[in-house]
């Protein structure tokens, strides 16, 4: 939105009836789900601008919010306006960034404050700058002591100073330099701040790449030159090198002197890519997630504000962060589903990227070996361009993939890794090497029955099977959280020691794993025993020390790492993720599968992956045999397109929640009365989800589906506002969803 909006909200309002003198008046946007800002009036002699984070009155309490962009509202009053108590003392919102907040509430149908309360998040805990103190000139008469002309020949040497430093230099007590505060004598100062981040090195002396990787570094760096913006798919064979190329990019944006911003889809991934950033780079970037301390996102906060980091690399949280000239964006790993946020804010950080990289006319750069339907559908109509990394980095081949039909050869009873992965495992650490074994299920069995009554063990709060985790001695819901310690006897029939588990998690395939292989040295890479980035770098260590045998892990293994002594990759369950009617389970096994393997044969020695199925015949497990994904994604476009199903056409969810069953299909009952209709409009349900408990709620869904060309927003609102939603009801709204649970 343009200024001369904001203009005409600041002029002077006169209130003829009253005699008043004319207040100023302006929007200030609150971090709440208000459905518009505040009009709030500026005292006299406060000079607000669009983007000022100010404090205001807020019923009995002061809330921070941010002076915002249009006209205010009219039908206030000017006596009821309450007035603005402060400026807070840090960087505005830029203009880009509360663009961007309104285009993400619109979208997706979320009150506008909500979406800014992610970028103002950290604002509400920022300290105000560090004082210390100076010599006072001139310096007033009183009585000077040996103690006070230590002090003041001290800061002689160096000033300002903190109260702690300067009485340690000057060898006295820290009253000695607040009496001599109190008297005059010291003045306070702003003290300076060593910059947290350090530059990056930008020359591209050592850098050495491939012909293929020096091509498509040229055509971004020409994309980062121009100053524009644009979108890129730089896709390539795992292995390609494709991280080190948009490192060059990244090398181009800060000879411009602007930021760029890296999106991981994992926190875990961040490091090796940090290890592979530094020797770039000689410094380590900036990085920002949820597992941060209050003091380091304060500080990191500040310093991308003030344009102190160069280089974030982040979770999708630092989308929201105040660069004040974002030069690039990346998103590795652009096909991962872990990019959109299910709760609070449902969006997308890879299209929200997109999104803030327009409003900032930067180029966006969305990199996978796998790219998602959606984006290749970009790519044919022409909305993005793409360069293409063919052959992997260093002349390594990639990995022969072999299936393992379980319906042949299946496992010993009460195994679940089958004879000819076993001998594989074998015959890799016999010769030194290191083999990898990957299950997408945490825990040691996905579910607990009775072996007497046939009781499953289930979640209270949930729909959902408990998981057991035998280390931990638990039962655990991976939905709500819920645990319980495994009992003795069935809670159903009372029969003791009759629960067993079915299946297995990575957990039981360790312990398998454990009896096949006595003289390995077995490390497991999953969330529950990496919880964060500390351990996951040291879990890499390890790894690439060559300390590990045996890597067996969940899908945490999957993408971004690179163990150049790892040569065979075992799926457990190749077959795992196929079942049930998502739209993208295809896409999405295809993807997970091609990623894993391609963690194998990464240097001189082949890689070799072998995929545990009941289903060899199945497209996905034959698009990874003949190594043709491409034929692969030809044939789901194919399906998707006659019906309008995405990316050819538009989803949107409402997802009906209520405290009883009954509520939630009244509610949903309404909604599906009121529903829309017309040309190229469709609403199947409503249907119980998936889920149809969660957390002690009762869940009910129905899904909008219509032509490409049909904007679902308006559709949306409409519809909701047709429906009157009860006290106990809830009715959360999914654009462009990825999960149908």
């Amino acid at each position: 939105m343009d200024r001369s909006g904001f203009v005409g909200s600041y002029r002077m309002s006169l209130n003829l009836d009253s005699g008043l003198p004319p207040v100023r008046r302006v929007p200030v946007l609150l971090p709440y789900p208000f459905p518009a800002p505040f009009d709030y009036a500026v005292p006299e002699g406060m000079d607000v601008q669009p983007g000022d984070v100010v404090l205001v009155p807020l019923n009995r309490r002061q809330e921070v919010g941010v002076v915002w962009d249009g006209p205010s509202d009219a039908t206030v009053p000017d006596r009821k306006l309450k007035p603005l108590i402060s400026l807070v003392d840090t960087p505005p919102m830029a203009e880009p960034l509360r663009r961007l907040v309104d285009w993400m509430a619109s979208y997706t149908l979320t009150p506008p404050g909500e979406v800014m309360a992610m970028a103002l998040r950290v604002v509400r805990q920022l300290p105000g700058p560090s004082t210390g103190w100076r010599r006072a000139n001139p310096m007033p008469e009183t009585r000077m002591t040996e103690a006070r002309m230590q002090v003041l020949a001290a800061l002689a040497d160096h000033e300002p100073l903190a109260t702690g430093d300067l009485a340690r230099a000057a060898g006295v007590g820290a009253g000695v330099v607040r009496g001599m505060a109190d008297r005059g004598l010291l003045i306070p100062a702003v003290l300076a701040t060593a910059a947290p981040f350090g530059w990056p090195r930008v020359s591209d002396a050592e850098v050495r790449l491939s012909p293929e990787q020096t091509a498509v570094a040229s055509a971004l760096r020409a994309k980062v030159a121009a100053k524009a913006f644009s979108v890129t798919l730089l896709d390539g064979v795992t292995g390609s090198g494709k991280t080190e190329v948009y490192l060059e990019a990244i090398a181009a944006c800060l000879r411009q002197n602007r930021q760029a911003l890296v999106l991981l889809p994992e926190i875990a991934l961040s490091s090796q890519w940090l290890s592979r950033f530094e020797r770039r780079f000689g410094v380590a970037p900036a990085v920002w997630h949820s597992g941060l301390s209050s003091r380091i996102r304060r500080i990191t906060w500040r310093a991308v504000s003030e344009g102190h980091a160069p280089v974030v690399v982040g979770a999708r949280s630092a989308l929201f962060l105040p660069f004040p000239d974002l030069g690039l964006v990346i998103v590795d790993e652009e096909h991962e589903t872990s990019f959109k946020q299910e709760e609070g804010v449902v969006y997308n950080a890879r299209d929200m990227a997109v999104v803030r990289a327009r409003f900032c006319a930067a180029p966006a750069v969305l990199v996978s070996a796998t790219p998602s339907l959606e984006t290749v559908a970009n790519v044919e109509a022409g909305r993005y361009s793409k360069l293409h990394l063919p052959s992997r980095h260093a002349g390594a081949a990639l990995p022969s993939i072999e299936a393992i039909d379980l319906r042949e050869t299946p496992p010993e009873r009460g195994r679940f890794i089958a004879p000819p992965l076993v001998a594989a495992v074998h015959g890799t650490l016999e010769r030194g090497e290191q083999a990898m074994l990957f299950l997408n299920r945490r825990g040691y069995a996905p579910l607990t029955l009775c072996r007497a009554c046939g009781h499953r063990m289930q979640c209270p709060n949930c729909t959902a099977w408990l998981v057991e985790h035998r280390a931990r001695r638990e039962l655990q819901c991976h939905h709500c959280g819920h645990t319980v310690p495994i009992p003795i006897e069935c809670p159903m029939c009372k029969a003791q020691h009759s629960l067993t588990p079915v299946g297995p998690g990575v957990e039981r395939i360790t312990e398998e794993a454990t009896a096949l292989f006595p003289d390995a040295r077995i490390l497991v890479m999953a969330s529950d025993t990496m919880p964060g980035p500390d351990a996951a770098a040291e879990a890499a260590r390890a790894i690439e020390a060559r300390e590990v045998d045996l890597i067996i892990g969940t899908q945490i293994v999957a993408k971004g790492w690179h163990f150049p002594h790892l040569t065979l990759v075992g799926v457990v369950d190749a077959d795992l993720g196929l079942a049930g009617g998502d739209l993208r389970a295809s896409e999405r096994t295809v993807q997970l599968l091609h990623q894993v393997a391609g963690r194998a044969g990464r240097a001189e020695a082949p890689g070799r992956v072998l995929l545990q199925t009941f289903s060899p015949e199945h497209p996905v497990m034959q698009a990874l045999l003949l190594g043709d994904l491409a034929a692969f994604m030809a044939s789901e476009a194919a399906q998707r397109r006659p019906g309008n199903w995405p990316p050819y056409g538009r989803l949107a969810a409402l997802i009906v929640s209520a405290g009883t069953a009954a509520s939630a299909d009244a509610l949903a009952r309404d909604l599906g009365v009121a529903a829309p209709y017309g040309d190229g409009i469709q609403v199947l349900g409503p249907a119980p989800a998936p889920l149809s408990i969660l957390r002690g709620r009762h869940r009910r869904r129905l899904l909008l589906k219509t032509r490409r060309d049909v904007a679902v927003q308006p559709l949306l609102t409409a519809w909701l506002a047709r429906v009157k939603v009860p006290r106990d009801g809830r009715v959360d709204v999914d654009v462009d969803p990825v999960s149908f649970l």
